[in-house]
């Protein structure tokens, strides 16, 4: 059938009240597009003056070490006999001040040595791959900088998985290894395409700090000082979702699939604090209990609160790895 174009119906006039409607909706969505682009830019332009000023107000702490060509920072507290290195977990931006509860606890009694990997903390960023070896490798030459050939290993989440790297890569410098609810390779489900990409644009479009600046403090209730807690704020919204850490993000598949032909040394003394009640992971503690099962000198401990577990209960941590150090003496 052929369209007529006398047609009557295409004669027919748009109802008066129908093309003001009309014109009033298309009026809406375009002020609604131009609010929508002005909120996205004025998201934009705070993000780059706040972060122009924050740059000016982060303190420094620690000491810089040359690591590959670049600048590793490191926190050494105490003065103890022994030393023990402390890890942080993936995404963890202030490493150092992160652990800041738990190195006063430790501190007292040891040489504390807190690493921030690059990409973290005050370190540089870096554009080698963040492979497990390469992660492994550059803790070690920080190490090495500092003159630490002999030390404890304690780390925090997926410093369990570069924590078994490094305990057979180099054996001889570890005499003990502690984990704070740390990741297990056999844990499942880190074999995920992580959003990275999305992950950028919020970093990139200030929407992060945004979302960051909305929602509730993580340090809220803790017994962290205000100026510890700000700088913290600051330095992960410099930090966070850097091309350093997404990139890390990108290997830790592979990275978790490579520890699995991995485990402790037997004769390596090994303890791990889990979460007492992981909801989501009811076999959280039967998983690490499995990975010492072959050890001669491990123990499960599990500990009532979240995963960063260092952050309420850093006081049981000491007392109970020094308990376990005595043991093993």
């Amino acid at each position: 059938m052929r369209l007529n174009p006398n047609n009557e119906v295409m004669k027919k006039k748009m109802n008066p009240k129908m093309k003001k409607a009309m014109n009033i909706l298309f009026k809406s969505l375009a002020v609604l597009i131009i609010l929508i682009v002005v909120f996205i830019a004025v998201v934009f332009i705070v993000h780059k003056i706040s972060s122009k000023s924050e740059l000016g107000k982060i303190e420094t702490y620690g000491q810089l070490v040359p690591v590959d060509g670049k600048q590793m920072n490191v926190l050494v507290q105490g003065e103890g006999d022994e030393t023990i290195v402390l890890l942080p977990g993936y995404g963890t931006a202030t490493p150092a001040l992160d652990f800041k509860l738990l190195v006063d606890e430790l501190s007292p009694f040891y040489k504390v040595v807190v690493i921030e990997p690059f990409g973290y903390g005050l370190s540089d960023l870096t554009e080698k791959e963040r492979t497990t070896e390469n992660i492994v490798s550059e803790m070690h030459e920080a190490l090495q900088s500092l003159n630490i050939d002999r030390f404890i290993l304690m780390g925090h989440s997926i410093a369990g998985i570069y924590g078994l790297e490094y305990v057979n890569k180099y054996r001889d410098e570890v005499s003990a290894f502690v984990g704070i609810d740390t990741s297990v390779p056999t844990q499942g489900g880190m074999d995920v395409d992580f959003p990275i990409g999305t992950f950028k644009l919020l970093k990139n479009s200030g929407f992060y700090r945004l979302i960051m600046k909305l929602s509730a403090s993580p340090y809220d209730g803790l017994p962290f000082d205000d100026e510890t807690v700000k700088q913290m704020t600051m330095i992960t919204n410099k930090v966070n979702n850097n091309s350093t850490v997404l990139n890390e993000m990108e290997h830790i598949s592979p990275n978790f699939k490579r520890a699995e032909q991995l485990s402790f040394p037997t004769n390596l003394p090994i303890l791990l604090f889990v979460e007492a009640n992981n909801e989501a992971r009811p076999d959280w503690k039967s998983l690490h209990d499995e990975q010492i099962k072959k050890s001669e000198l491990g123990k499960v401990i599990p500990l009532e609160g979240s995963h960063y577990l260092h952050h309420t209960q850093s006081k049981a941590i000491t007392e109970h790895f020094r308990s376990f150090m005595k043991e093993m003496k």
